[in-house]
């Protein structure tokens, strides 16, 4: 539905090491890197743009407050995606299990980025 989204941050390096991290236990990987920012996605395909606050798709201040949701192959994945991002620096925002509230088969887990940014992974199989 989206063709990328961008998350302004304050440490381009500790955003980067989070989203690496967490992203990666989702099949996604670094696709791009520079001073001001960074790009991830699945097979080398960015579709989610890391930018430096005062770099020049940045504002004033980091931490929107967004949220954004990836997709998981499986339960387990999701459950790599929050060890992964804890162990990186992510803060817990609710552990990986079922949300029945969601749906019947919504399984996920949400952490907080450095920049306090939501970022959820979810399997709904």
């Amino acid at each position: 539905m989206y063709d990328h989204i961008g998350l302004r941050v304050k440490d381009v390096e500790a955003s980067i090491r989070f989203y690496e991290a967490a992203l990666g236990a989702l099949g996604h990987e670094l696709c791009s890197r520079s001073e001001s920012g960074a790009g991830f996605g699945p097979g080398g395909e960015a579709g989610l743009w890391l930018y430096r606050t005062s770099g020049p798709h940045g504002g004033a201040s980091a931490g929107s407050g967004a949220h954004v949701a990836f997709r998981a192959a499986d339960r387990a994945a999701v459950d790599r995606f929050h060890a992964a991002g804890l162990a990186a620096g992510g803060r817990d925002n609710g552990a990986p299990g079922l949300r029945p509230d969601y749906g019947p088969t919504y399984y996920g887990a949400f952490l907080i980025d450095p920049d306090g940014n939501n970022v959820e992974a979810v399997f709904t199989g």
